[in-house]
């Protein structure tokens, strides 16, 4: 998509989790090219964060970083306080944050396994109420990030792979409820992404963009473009679904 500005998505207001680096970084990139004001949340590393909302200066819309563990419901509240306070409610919910800390299902570290079960879900558990009442009246849209590890086996990725299921799950479960309040919930899925430079395993990740049907390995910026377009007016109708944004890759056997 090369039109931000054809989304519809002036003066809208979102937040953004993980959104200091990586995929979340792209995402904001996308919403506040399209005129959005985005709450870019991150946890921990201030540097990137403050360095991410420099890059985004001067684009039709804006950033603003806020520190918070999402993991953690008053720290969650305090942020969607904040945006409250500062805009009257929310328009839409982009929930990226992640972790991965590599393990096996036999034997598996419970400790890392139950920390990336909490950073996938607690964010929609603990924030389903409080999104509904920020997004009351407003074209409200909430979007998870999922990954493939939710359905197919990954090495050293049961951890991130039963959250994620668990998230798609729940997905469904909120765009039921929350139908009614006009909140369209939905996820993108995608698999292993082109970092550039920074992509890990260069040589796997050459190896899937040459047997990716669209020619190339999934970048960022396309799941940012695919996020973007469910947070539309003319989404609206969009409720429970997953959204593999692949480039064909994962409809091969």
């Amino acid at each position: 998509m090369t039109e931000s500005s054809t989304l519809g998505l002036d003066g809208r207001v979102a937040v953004v989790t993980g959104g200091a680096r990586g995929l979340g970084l792209a995402i904001v990139r996308k919403l506040v090219s399209a005129g959005a004001h985005v709450y870019l949340n991150y946890r921990q590393d201030e540097a990137a964060a403050n360095a991410a909302v420099a890059e985004l200066a001067g684009l039709k819309g804006t950033a603003r970083a806020v520190r918070a563990d999402i993991r953690r419901e008053p720290e969650l509240a305090e942020l969607l306080e904040a945006v409250r306070a500062d805009h009257g409610g929310l328009d839409l919910f982009v929930h990226n944050a992640g972790t991965w800390r590599p393990s096996t299902a036999v034997g598996v570290d419970l400790e890392s396994f139950r920390a990336e079960q909490e950073v996938t879900l607690n964010p929609l558990l603990f924030g389903a109420p409080l999104l509904a009442g920020l997004m009351a009246g407003r074209p409200g849209r909430i979007v998870a990030v999922s990954s493939n590890g939710a359905h197919a086996v990954i090495p050293g990725y049961v951890g991130v792979g039963v959250a994620k299921a668990a998230l798609e799950n729940l997905v469904r479960y909120l765009a039921v409820e929350l139908a009614g309040k006009g909140i369209g919930v939905n996820a993108v899925s995608t698999g292993m992404l082109d970092k550039g430079e920074q992509t890990p395993n260069r040589s796997m990740a050459e190896f899937l963009g040459r047997r990716t049907p669209g020619g190339r390995l999934t970048r960022p910026e396309d799941v940012a473009d695919v996020v973007a377009l469910l947070c539309t007016d003319e989404a609206a109708w969009l409720q429970g679904q997953v959204v593999s944004v692949d480039g064909g890759l994962g409809l091969l056997a």
